[in-house]
């Protein structure tokens, strides 16, 4: 018996019956001999069913395994696939939370005695608190940057002689940003290694690049869910390749329409099980996020990582946009700031438009090349810059007006 299929079959001992969630959605279930038979047997989890549970028994839900007294560590989600939910673990889900997270320092080549900087505010998601407190337990230095501007917070990273840095994509873009205006280039900094996360710009080769190029530091992406836990890392060997903890996850990659699998090369959604986190399980949960899986070893990686969503895309006049798309387009302009997008969806004939903070001549070279992409006229409009929001966490760049 594999690996997997073992840790599987012990998941499912351990959540049946006492798992009121799974309990009341499932019953019972035999010992499975495949991991197919598994996938064949078990129907899917989606957001929208643990929003109705949320709501049906809240604040919690009803998707504990153990008596609530036992959970000590509080998460929520972001929100940006609906309501936030509450999410629970108890000292084993949260141990192998912290595993987890070991694999992914691990992975881009991080060893205890370095030193990381994490250069934004802890909320409720679960974000890098679960990377902040792995890299103290494997004996990383791990500086909280919370609560400070950008620009103490550079001088901060200089005096602590951090090497590694932890943010979004746009965060490393807005620090670069204030280095220069402060006269403290984030290049002279000493960071050799940036783990990004919250956004998908980490696998954007354009995005990437600027990055790398503003820090003088390599980039490796990172991806997981609050509900989820972490993920994935960046391959060592190949930046467009995202290496999956197969040995926590069960995964994935089906048809988002039919359900089916897909084949390795093609483009489907990431679908996971959290083989290890009893406390708080999900059985085939629809992550949402947009892939494509290739041969690793013996299971699959993602070529090009996170690609997008299957909830982020708009349709502008028969064309299928999606954030990411726009986001590498406008990223390949390094004078262009910050930006924002609006959908006017209260005409018969949904609009996109613009706004970037940057020159006027910026914005009309930017509305030509979206042209050229996407056979659509996308006003770009020019705005100071500084004038638009900048953000720490995930940014929120799009508006929709219904």
């Amino acid at each position: 018996m594999s690996s997997q299929l073992q840790k599987l079959n012990d998941l499912l001992r351990a959540i049946l019956p006492a798992n009121v969630f799974y309990q009341r959605k499932l019953g019972s279930l035999p010992e499975f001999g495949s991991l197919a038979e598994f996938s064949a047997t078990v129907p899917f989890t989606t957001k929208e069913e643990l929003a109705a549970d949320h709501e049906a028994f809240p604040p919690y839900g009803s998707t504990h395994t153990f008596p609530l007294g036992t959970y000590h560590r509080f998460h929520q989600t972001s929100g940006t696939r609906g309501k936030p939910l509450i999410w629970l673990d108890d000292p084993a889900n949260w141990a192998w939370i912290l595993d987890n997270w070991e694999w992914v320092w691990r992975g881009a080549g991080v060893k205890p005695g370095e030193t990381a900087f994490f250069p934004f505010s802890f909320g409720p998601f679960l974000g890098f608190w679960a990377g902040f407190e792995a890299a103290t337990r494997m004996g990383i230095r791990a500086v909280p940057g919370g609560g400070l501007s950008s620009e103490d917070r550079l001088h901060l990273l200089r005096r602590s002689q951090s090497t590694i840095l932890c943010c979004t994509p746009t965060y490393a873009l807005r620090l670069a940003e204030v280095g220069e205006k402060i006269g403290l280039p984030v290049g002279s900094l000493g960071i050799t290694k940036i783990i990004v996360c919250g956004e998908p710009g980490g696998s954007i080769p354009e995005i990437r690049r600027r990055i790398e190029s503003a820090w003088s530091a390599r980039v490796y992406d990172h991806h997981g869910m609050t509900e989820i836990g972490p993920v994935s890392v960046s391959s060592e060997h190949d930046p467009d390749l995202l290496l999956l903890r197969h040995e926590s996850y069960f995964c994935e990659v089906i048809d988002p329409a039919t359900g089916k699998p897909v084949a390795h090369g093609e483009t489907g959604e990431l679908v996971l099980t959290t083989l290890g986190r009893h406390g708080s399980p999900l059985l085939r949960y629809r992550t949402g996020d947009l892939v494509r899986p290739v041969p690793h070893g013996d299971h699959f990686a993602l070529q090009g990582g996170v690609l997008n969503r299957t909830d982020d895309m708009v349709v502008i006049r028969g064309i299928n946009i999606h954030p990411s798309s726009i986001d590498a387009i406008v990223r390949a302009f390094p004078e262009i700031g910050e930006y924002q997008v609006e959908i006017d969806q209260r005409t018969a004939l949904a609009e996109l438009r613009l706004t970037v903070g940057a020159t006027a001549e910026t914005a009309a070279a930017l509305a030509q090349k979206l042209r050229s992409t996407f056979s659509l006229r996308i006003p770009v409009t020019a705005a100071d810059p500084g004038t638009l929001p900048t953000f720490e966490v995930k940014a929120k760049r799009w508006n929709i007006l219904r």
